[in-house]
């Protein structure tokens, strides 16, 4: 066995070991799943209850990771619009905003917020 397949084995051995593994497992199927139910009208089979918790999770870690590791990815997976719409996109913002009793204001504020950039 070569170095480079031991080094293979050996990360996933350790994913294997990792108890939250499975988040990145699942976030394929979870984004193909949800292509197709939305894509065949079926989104109530998922309750709002659900969602809610998915939506809660994501925000959460995409929030810790760039702020935390102080950098930034794209949080959308895709270009443009392959994945999701921009209608989609400002509902799901405009309602992230109205959980939390903020307005466009306080968005505006942060939008220029880049955790990656060097504060003077």
């Amino acid at each position: 066995m070569s170095a480079f397949d031991v080094d293979r084995v050996r990360g996933a051995l350790a994913r294997r070991n990792d108890p939250y593994a499975w988040i990145d497992e699942m976030a394929s199927d979870l984004l193909a799943d949800s292509k197709t139910l939305v894509g065949a009208g079926e989104q109530s089979r998922v309750s709002d209850e659900a969602v809610a918790k998915i939506m809660t999770a994501v925000v959460r870690l995409y929030a810790a990771k760039t702020d935390g590791e102080e950098r930034t990815f794209r949080p959308l997976h895709g270009r443009g619009d392959e994945e999701i719409t921009a209608t989609e996109l400002l509902t799901a913002v405009s309602e992230l905003l109205r959980a939390m009793n903020l307005s466009p204001m306080e968005l505006s504020i942060w939008f220029r917020h880049r955790p990656d950039i060097e504060k003077e």
